[in-house]
């Protein structure tokens, strides 16, 4: 992505006031958008920089390299906000908050803070290509270095991204690095035309010759089956955190949009006996019901982020079994977050009416979103892992997935 003619906010002083107070304006212009964002479906290439200029990417990285210093809490709250106007921005958000940290855990120290650095100056949108489902990429040795090929069918943010972490097989075995974008042989594809998140600028990406070099490599190649130091799998729970919070967000912002639409737009119905569709008692029960739900799986999706944090901060002292303990509370918030954000995104209709299905509204774009997204990974696989979890005391087995 071009940051050129972009002139990007300091964060040297940026508070955490400030930090939310910024994402709740993005997210009230992103709401007021959104419908027609949805429609187009293009990149979010204007979305990103205010971001940027927001100071919101750099949000994670501590204050001493310009950062706001907020921790994975925070930083999961304002990826649940940014939803709640869009639900794509917010994954976006997340994407790059758990594909720039996973450095920080996977590399030594001096190459984390000088990549954290540069990322913090540069103003860096950290994405990935690493589909463990899709194993295209292969590393040749070419000269003093490597050389990248083949083509992932799904990499989010592939047009927006500046640095992106990857994995490709160099002989037998398996070598993860992070690389610029804007090197040569980078190709991302406009072929993203799911019917949710369409912004998420999911598409594939290709890699034709595109160099790496060694010192791009994140840890030394390993062979697939050697179990990887266990800080630098705390991505999968993060990540799995993040799609809570998207998910909760999208949620957030459906019923808001549906409370909206009822104090202003829904007739009562001919036999409530109120003048107001705000009074009927209907409605406000599904409110209540709704609200309660969303509440519940908020507080959820926060003690489990607390609980993450809590191990993550253990640093190289954390052991298997305390990350596995962790990320087991990471997916129950999944699994109850799943289930609450399908329901209310499908059920807001019952509040606002038939007119409401107008395609000028685009109120189905929240069930599309969380829909789309819920399927990455099988829910009912969360679910089993809790349930071994809580009745046979088995961790989950680490994975990209778990």
């Amino acid at each position: 992505m071009s940051q050129s003619n972009v002139v990007f906010a300091t964060n040297r002083s940026t508070t955490r006031e400030q930090i939310f107070a910024r994402a709740e304006e993005i997210s009230t212009d992103l709401s007021k958008r959104a419908a027609a964002l949805d429609r187009e479906g293009r990149p979010p290439l204007g979305e990103i920089v205010k971001l940027k200029n927001a100071g919101l990417l750099n949000a994670l990285h501590a204050s001493q390299i310009g950062g706001a210093g907020l921790d994975w809490v925070d930083g999961l709250r304002l990826v649940r906000i940014l939803a709640r106007g869009e639900s794509s921005i917010g994954q976006l958000l997340g994407y790059h908050f758990v594909n720039s940290q996973y450095v920080c855990w996977a590399l030594d120290a001096a190459r984390a803070n000088a990549l954290g650095a540069e990322t913090v100056a540069k103003n860096l949108y950290w994405g990935a290509a690493v589909n463990p489902r899709d194993p295209g990429l292969v590393l040749t040795k070419r000269g003093n270095g490597y050389v990248l090929n083949g083509r992932k069918s799904f990499s989010t943010a592939a047009h927006v991204s500046d640095y992106i972490n990857a994995n490709a097989a160099l002989g037998d075995k398996i070598v993860g690095f992070a690389v610029p974008t804007d090197r040569p042989g980078y190709i991302a594809n406009d072929d993203w035309d799911n019917f949710g998140q369409r912004l998420s600028d999911s598409g594939s990406v290709e890699f034709r010759d595109f160099p790496v070099n060694a010192e791009d490599f994140v840890g030394a190649p390993a062979a697939p089956d050697v179990a990887p130091p266990v800080l630098s799998t705390f991505n999968t729970p993060f990540i799995q955190l993040v799609f809570v919070n998207f998910y909760l967000g999208t949620a957030e912002g459906a019923l808001q949009a549906a409370i909206d639409y009822v104090r202003t737009t829904t007739r009562p119905w001919i036999t409530s006996g109120v003048a107001r569709a705000a009074d009927d008692p209907y409605i406000l029960e599904r409110v209540g019901e709704f609200t309660a739900a969303l509440k519940a799986s908020a507080a959820l999706a926060d003690n489990a982020a607390a609980a993450v944090q809590a191990a993550l901060a253990k640093g190289h002292a954390v052991t298997a079994s305390e990350r596995g303990e962790a990320a087991a509370e990471a997916y129950a918030a999944k699994v109850h977050a799943t289930n609450v954000s399908l329901d209310i995104t499908s059920r807001v209709f019952e509040l606002t009416g038939a007119r409401s299905t107008a395609d000028a509204y685009r109120f189905d774009r929240f069930w599309r979103n969380v829909r789309t997204h819920t399927l990455h990974d099988p829910v009912f696989y969360k679910a089993k892992e809790v349930g071994e979890f809580v009745l046979n005391g088995k961790i989950p087995e680490v994975s990209l997935y778990s």
